[in-house]
């Protein structure tokens, strides 16, 4: 094997089980809670986890950009967080304790996704055709996750995975090993080493000054804003599927990272035809078609729009997510690259889902009222609140961002 195949292959198997992990647990959390007799709270795993988002900035831009190898942080990270995911289903009796530990494992793991992403830039020369074939088995991590929670554990134990710990237990294991193999990654220095540390640098507004600029402004706000609508994607769409009378949830929502493989792989053939306002575009489209189809099915619970409305998963994320990861990164330059990578999960997975998460619960909190479960009429009219948002962010982004040209 060559010594860049090496280099992909390294670089692949790190992203695989950075999203094996997070799609352990994430999609089936909310169910497991349910089964406990947590039904109002299910909005709070949702809502620690971009809290320890908004708390990442400080480990990327403080610890990993000035101090420590980056692969250093990313193997103790995930191994702390591995251990406490151990703990967790042992506080299942104390819905304080549970949500607690689970903050305390989103405060190791968030990180992790920053860290993750500058550590690929850092040993790749073409952002635009590399990291998305890289960054594609990071999707079919978190696939191969919702297909071995709902089909082989759910087949080994006789009964259904996800309202069981075993989720949990499975995202801690794979954060274990991810810990131990972190320490083989390529060796990526501290590229802030003995600079002066300041508030400002730690929260990224250092960054700020060097991609500053109207159009890059412009993306930050919608980046947060469409945020908020896509909370209530990731808490209730694993509810919305019980009460259609899905099987396998964890399982069927693989669909969408199933979609998202191919779009990824389509990413660098999409960037040189429709440039990166188009590509954003269409992904914020994409989440204002799923939310219609969601509330369109919702009534007779019709299945095909959807599974489609789930499919669309592909060209939510990788149109949106991935393309603005890659925006930002070509805005930086080497020495703030970790720390603009981490201001973007802030933005994003930090202030945008928290808010959305909150808003998100209450909403659903709202309807449910004291019933065990949202009737079919008021699952419709709660997927039309997130599909009219994300219409809104659409049309702002698309009356005020002005693509800079890069070389």
């Amino acid at each position: 094997m060559s010594q860049s195949s090496n280099l992909v292959f390294r670089l692949s198997t790190m992203m695989f089980f950075q999203f094996f992990i997070w799609g352990a647990w994430y999609t089936s959390v909310a169910v497991y809670m349910t089964e406990l007799g947590m039904t109002n709270l299910t909005h709070w795993p949702y809502t620690v986890n971009p809290i320890a988002a908004i708390v990442a900035p400080f480990f990327l831009g403080l610890i990993a950009d000035r101090y420590f190898a980056t692969e250093k942080v990313l193997g103790v990270l995930h191994i702390l967080g591995g251990l406490i995911l151990f703990i967790t289903p042992q506080a299942s009796t104390s819905p304080v304790l549970f949500i607690l530990l689970l903050l305390a494992y989103n405060l190791c793991y968030m990180p992790t996704l920053g860290l993750a992403n500058s550590l690929a830039f850092h040993h790749i020369q073409n952002q635009e055709k590399q990291f998305p074939v890289i960054r594609v088995f990071g999707t079919i991590g978190w696939i191969v996750a919702g297909l071995f929670i709902s089909f082989i554990l759910g087949k080994l134990t006789g009964q259904i995975a996800e309202k069981t710990p075993l989720p949990l237990y499975t995202a801690g294991t794979a954060s274990v090993l991810l810990g131990l193999f972190s320490f083989s990654l390529p060796h990526t220095p501290p590229k802030g080493a003995g600079e002066k540390v300041s508030l400002r640098s730690i929260a990224g507004l250092d960054a700020l000054e060097v991609l500053g600029s109207k159009p890059f402004y412009v993306f930050l706000i919608c980046s947060f804003l469409i945020c908020i609508p896509l909370a209530a994607y990731y808490n209730f769409t694993q509810l919305y599927l019980q009460a259609s009378g899905f099987e396998n949830i964890a399982g069927t929502q693989t669909l969408g990272q199933m979609s998202e493989v191919v779009f990824m792989l389509l990413m660098p053939l999409f960037f040189a035809r429709l440039g990166v306002k188009k590509m954003l575009l269409v992904g914020m489209l994409a989440w204002v078609v799923r939310y219609a189809l969601f509330a369109a099915g919702a009534p007779e619970s019709v299945t095909w729009m959807i599974i489609i409305g789930i499919a669309l998963h592909g060209i939510c994320y990788d149109f949106f997510f991935v393309t603005g990861q890659i925006y930002v990164d070509k805005q930086s330059t080497d020495k703030i690259r970790g720390q603009a990578q981490g201001f973007l999960v802030l933005v994003t997975y930090g202030l945008g889902m928290l808010i959305g998460a909150q808003v998100a619960g209450v909403t659903y909190n709202n309807f449910l009222r004291d019933a065990d479960s949202l009737t079919a009429q008021q699952w419709q009219q709660f997927w039309l609140l997130p599909a009219g948002f994300a219409l809104v962010v659409l049309i702002i982004f698309g009356l005020f961002f002005k693509e800079k040209k890069t070389t």
